[in-house]
Formats: structure tokens, sequence, C-alpha cells
């Protein structure tokens, strides 16, 4: 401090008052930029004095003892590029929103026990952050369970290790690790609540724990959890109709779950919660969509009569999803409730919401806009340009790598007399594998009838001696192996499709062989088990290895597939798609874009222009069956053909 004042002294009378001169008209000219800028590239402050955050006290929420309406919409940080973060929130508010909604998930926040991200794409505080700076509250739902339609709910599938595991329940191993969760997220979260000047005004006490409800004392205990760590704002509970009876906790509002209004629902929500708030959580703006299915639509028209109702009932909403994103990598759920087997859920998560996948605006969007806009006494910002697309050109495979020739750049193999689970292998540190794919091969010394016994989790190349023989799934279950002479090598390559998410079935989500195989009614013994996880480590020893082939030989099958995407100026979004390949995975420049199958209905992936970069960008495919070579881009998206939800 002493130089600036000797600075100060030094100055002549002349020379302060041209100082002063300077500083003041570079005030004006940075207002005049700032409010030349368009109204959704301004950073809008909450400058509100904080001193009562949001009650629900009488029938409506007062936000500083001031009435106030929840106008939400669920965007998920981890399934939208960081990149993308600021323009799907300026989307939000300029549709007249005023509050985010995000689920928080465990598995990617803790992929092994006691190793925590909450970096780069994770960074949940800057995206906390964000959503202030650009005036949205925000209600946070840190789970530990999340559904979601993600894998197991958000739950790590290590914790499976424990055969006696018994999760959402305050079974004490199950406990335990949500303790060691919430002492790394709570205290991270904490300081972005509204009364320590951040935006968080509410938290959601786990999930629609009213449709699962195994223990009594597990709600009170998640609860206690938060408020221990130092939670101290609103607490809320979500269910649907049927989940309410026994998914409330002391403490904590309820709000309801739907997508077709139904009176008696909400009359059912006053009568369990009289003079209180009342609250759509999760208004479905879409749904799902799941491998072998067609795409679900639910038409404006339908949506929008409903969202006006909801709101001429003073009640609150928030949009389930505002803005879907995508199941990057190997994280999409699986849906289970009323069919034979789990069905897995498909890489985008577009669900027909207002802001699509890639973050354009829909009719319902503008439909909102227009319906929000009564419920604002300013004008709503203008709605912010759309990002340009490119469909580049297409891509020819220049060298490939077989499946076999790809083990030597994985973990070392794990000899067992028996079948292990993926998440008992002994791998990870110890946490097992989580995801992507598991090889188990055995000896065999003659054909005959393999038995699957319906220990396949959830679906299984077979292969003798290295040639593809059949697929074993859940429909499946035999296949007739060739006889041949001497002993000969059986391989099973399991695939992970999507762990459950959703209802009862949570605690027996283990994959790969979780028991016995048969051959002509006798278990099979002696297995080396490769572990395909197909992380970023293994994806970058791939890149850089010089075993891959040229195209001019014949490519062996399942396989790795290179080319080179040239990018000649900015980076733009594109999706790719692949007409003549059969099912596998993509990966650009090292990050795994998630799973494609020709069953569909979803035939195109996004790719995010911020993931790419100017010159070559490398494209690995790995392909189960079947491949023509090349890689075609577009710039639309195709998610099959459609049905109403």
């Amino acid at each position: 401090m002493e130089s600036s004042s000797v600075f100060c002294v030094r100055l002549s009378l002349k020379q302060r008052y041209v100082l002063l001169l300077c500083v003041a008209v570079g005030a004006v000219v940075a207002y005049q930029f700032t409010s030349m800028l368009p109204s959704w590239n301004r950073q809008e402050p909450m400058r509100m004095s904080r001193l009562e955050g949001l009650r629900a006290n009488s029938s409506q929420f007062t936000l500083e003892r001031k009435p106030f309406r929840v106008l939400g919409g669920s965007i998920h940080y981890f399934r939208v590029p960081r990149a993308h973060w600021e323009d799907r929130l300026l989307k939000m508010k300029a549709c007249g929103l005023n509050t985010l909604t995000t689920y928080v998930p465990w598995n990617l926040h803790e992929p092994e026990r006691g190793v925590f991200n909450f970096e780069d794409q994770l960074d949940i505080e800057a995206y906390l952050r964000l959503a202030a700076s650009l005036g949205l509250w925000v209600i946070l739902r840190p789970g530990p369970y999340i559904c979601a339609e993600w894998d197991l709910g958000g739950l790590p599938s290590w914790l499976l290790r424990d055969e006696n595991m018994k999760l959402r329940t305050t079974y004490p191993g199950f406990t335990g690790a949500v303790d060691a969760f919430f002492d790394q997220l709570v205290g991270r979260v904490v300081p972005h609540q509204y009364s320590q000047g951040g935006p968080i005004i509410a938290v959601q006490v786990e999930n629609e724990y009213g449709s699962y409800a195994e223990d009594t004392e597990y709600m009170p205990f998640v609860k206690e959890a938060l408020l221990s760590r130092g939670i101290a704002e609103l607490l809320l509970t979500s269910d649907n109709k049927d989940g309410l009876k026994l998914g409330g906790v002391k403490g904590a509002i309820e709000t309801i779950n739907f997508q077709r209004l139904n009176p008696n629902d909400i009359k059912y929500l006053d009568e369990i919660q009289p003079q209180k708030p009342r609250m759509v959580m999760e208004y479905w703006s879409g749904w799902f969509d799941l491998w072998g299915n067609l795409h679900h639509v639910y038409s404006a028209e339908d949506m929008i009569p409903v969202v006006t109702d909801i709101l001429k009932l003073d009640m609150s909403i928030n949009l389930y999803m505002f803005h879907g994103g995508t199941n990057f990598g190997f994280m999409n759920g699986a849906f289970a409730v009323g069919i034979p087997a789990p069905k897995p859920m498909v890489t985008s998560y577009d669900y027909d919401a207002p802001l699509s996948e890639a973050g354009d605006y829909t009719s319902k969007y503008h439909l909102l806009r227009n319906l929000f806009s009564h419920y604002h006494t300013q004008a709503l910002p203008e709605p912010p340009p759309l990002r340009e697309r490119r469909a580049y050109l297409p891509v020819v495979i220049q060298q490939h790598l077989s499946l076999w020739d790809s083990l030597q750049f994985t973990d070392k193999p794990f000899k067992s007399e028996r079948p292990v689970n993926m998440e008992n292998l002994p791998v990870n540190n110890r946490n097992g594998q989580s995801y992507g794919y598991t090889l188990y091969e055995t000896t065999i010394t003659s054909g005959g009838v393999l038995n699957s016994k319906n220990n396949i989790r959830d679906r299984a190349l077979v292969f003798v001696d290295r040639h593809f023989v059949g697929v074993l799934d859940y429909k499946t279950q035999e296949l007739a192996l060739p006889d041949g002479k001497g002993r000969r090598t059986l391989s099973l390559l399991a695939e992970n499709c999507g762990r459950v998410n959703y209802g009862k079935s949570l605690d027996v989500q283990r994959k790969g062989l979780v028991g016995d195989v048969e051959l002509n009614k006798q278990p099979l013994r002696d297995f080396i088990i490769h572990s395909l996880d197909m992380k970023p480590g293994f994806v970058n020893r791939l890149e850089s290895t010089g075993h891959w082939l040229s195209m001019r030989e014949q490519p062996s099958l399942p396989g790795f597939f290179q080319g080179k995407l040239y990018v000649n100026s900015s980076p733009k979004d594109t999706f790719i798609k692949l007409p003549g390949w059969i099912k596998g995975v993509i990966f650009i420049n090292g990050k795994n874009l998630g799973r494609y199958w020709s069953i569909g209905p979803q035939q195109t992936l996004y790719v995010p222009g911020p993931w790419l970069h100017r010159g070559d960008n490398q494209v690995i495919v790995f392909e189960e069956q079947e491949t023509d070579g090349k890689i075609q881009f577009a710039s639309s998206p195709d998610y099959g053909m459609t049905v109403d939800v």
C-alpha cells in the first residue's frame, strides 16, 4: 500500500485531473458497451437483500416474504458439454424460467471408493456460479439416488461388490458410503445456498422414494445427512401420485410428478399437505427411448394446455426435462417395469424436450416462452442466436485392430475357476469394473449345446477359436456350438448395456457373467477374464500403438476402426451416422460419444463442436459385427420412427 500512496503524492494536480478524467471516460465506455450487449449476454447478478429464503408456510411459496412461483426447468450439467452450459442456461432464462434444477450423479463424482472428481465436466460449483451470474435460482437434487434414466440411478456400481448390499436403505454398507460421498459433495454446495448469497433456494431429499419404500428409517437418515452438513434451505421430496403415501419425510414439503393433469391427484396432495404450496417437481415434457422401440414424442398441442392449467391452479412447476442432453459414454440406464427383461436406454436424452439435444428451439419452447411471459412484469430477454452446425465430409476408415489384438492394452487378465461378475473383478484398485465389456475365455473339448442359464448380463457375443457363433441375451439362452477336434477356446464377450435405474431390482444389477454357463449340462470352469471398460487410458494406448493394420487387409470383427475427421475452420456441432454398421461405441479425440445400434430408434450420435479441433480429429469406432468402412455426418439428428407418449 505504501508504494501507491507515494505514487499519489508525486502526481501533480494536473496529472491527477487527467487520470480522473480517463477513469470516468473508461467507466462510461464500459457501461455503454455492456448496455449495448444483447440482453441474453448480460450478466444479471441477484441484487436482492438476503433476509428470508424460500418458505412454504402457506398456500404459496414466499421468497423474502413475498409470493414466489417456481418456474423451473431441468438441465443436467453432466449431460451437456461444459462449453455449452452457458448457451443452454441463457436459452432457459430467455424462455421465462426463473429456476434451474439438476441432479447430482454420485457414480461420476466417486468412480472408485474414496476417489472423487469435481473437475471440468463435473465442476458443480462452476455450474452453480454460472446459474447465479445469469439470475437463475437453483433447486439441487443431490440424491444419493437420482433415477434420471442413468446407470443404477446414479449409484456407484462398486457398492454391488458387497453381496449383501441393500441399496436405498439404512444398511450400514450403504449409509457409510453415502456419508463419505456427502462429506465431499455437501461441503462444496453449502456456500452456494441462498442464505450465503448463492442461488440454491431448495434441496430435494432423495428421489421418488415412495415408489421404493424399503426402509422407514432411510428418508430421515438422508434428511439428517444433509442438515448435519450445513444444508439450511427449504427441503422437498418428489414422488408420483402413488409414491406420495410413503415418499415424504417430516420437515420437507412434498411435490408431485406427472404428465397428464388429474384433478384428483392435486386434491390428494392438498389432503395430505393442507395449506401448503403445490408444486409439480417433474412435469414430464417428453419421455425417454429404449433400444429396439420407437422414439417417444409428446406434442406441444397436448403439453401447453396442461402447463397452462397447472399455472392457473397457482401451482409451481419444473419442466423435466427443459433440455435433456446426452447419455455420453456408457452411462445410460435401463427400464424393467412391467416387461420380462430389462431394456437399455438409448444414448440420446433428447427427451422431446423444449430445447433439443443439440440446443435447438422447438415449437414447445416458443409456445412456453409466450405462456411464461404472462407471468413476468418485464419483457423477457431475447433468445440467443442458434449455433451453427456442420455436416462434415465422410471419414474413410484407414486402419483396423481386432478385439483380440487390443487385449494387450487392457489390464492384466484375471484367472478364476468360476465366472466372476464385472463388479467383483479385482480391477480399478479393487473397485471392480463398472461399464463396458468383459471377455470370458475358457477351453472346450467338444461341441454341443451352450446354455446361459439366464446368467448373462446383458448380452454376449459367442466365439469358438475366435470365429463368431451367435449372441446370447435374455431372449436367446441357448446356442449350438460346432463340433471340432482337440482343445478349442470358447470366448464370451459380455456387455453391460446399462443398469436398471428405477424399480425394485436395483440390488441385483451386477453385470457380466453372474453365475454358471453350461455346455452339454456341465458348468464351464477355468476362465481367463479380460476387463474391457474402454476408459480413456485404454483408448489412448490404442491410439498410440503401431499395431493397427491397413484396411487393405481383411478386418477381423469385433474390432476397432480408425479414421481422421479433418476440420478446416472453427469446429461446429455435428451428428455421426453409421449406415452399414451394426452395434458398437464411438470415440472422438478420446472422448466416448456413446453407443450406436442399428435396431434404433436412434440413428445418429451427437458430436459437440467443442470436443473437436481444427485439423485432424481422431475417430475410433468399436464395432461388434459389421462395417462398411466409412463414417458419415449430418447437420440434424435422426431419432427414428415416432410414437406418441
